[in-house]
């Protein structure tokens, strides 16, 4: 069972930063490809960006390419989202996922992340 713990989440101004941050509980963290999606009031929760256990490849939403990054760093555990340029349609709740075991392709695929964490809320004012 791994528990993420995602963190970093504010409120910022329209063109500003931040950085997310995704802690995991499991030893074998590294393994793992990761995820972050996004879920406003009334919408679908949305794929972001994911990242697989080697960092060798990601994969963005075309909304959050060329803005987005995402990274981790296997030897603490967490992954990172870090947003620049933000958008007030970015304002959402963001959650990082754990998804398939020793994957070469950064899915996008809901279904196939077992891991969530609980979510923390961006909020990009005007």
């Amino acid at each position: 069972q791994v528990q993420l713990v995602e963190s970093g989440g504010g409120l910022v101004q329209a063109g500003g930063s931040l950085r997310l941050s995704c802690a995991a509980s499991e030893r074998t963290f590294s393994t793992y490809t990761m995820g972050w999606f996004r879920q406003t009031p009334g919408k679908d929760r949305e794929f972001v960006g994911s990242i697989i256990r080697y960092a060798a490849i990601t994969r963005y939403a075309d909304s959050v390419k060329g803005r987005f990054t995402i990274s981790r760093d296997n030897a603490k555990n967490t992954v990172y989202l870090q947003m620049n340029d933000l958008q007030p349609e970015d304002t959402a709740t963001y959650y990082c996922a754990a998804g398939p075991i020793a994957s070469i392709d950064p899915t996008n695929q809901q279904r196939l992340y077992n891991y969530w964490g609980q979510g923390t809320q961006v909020t990009v004012s005007s």
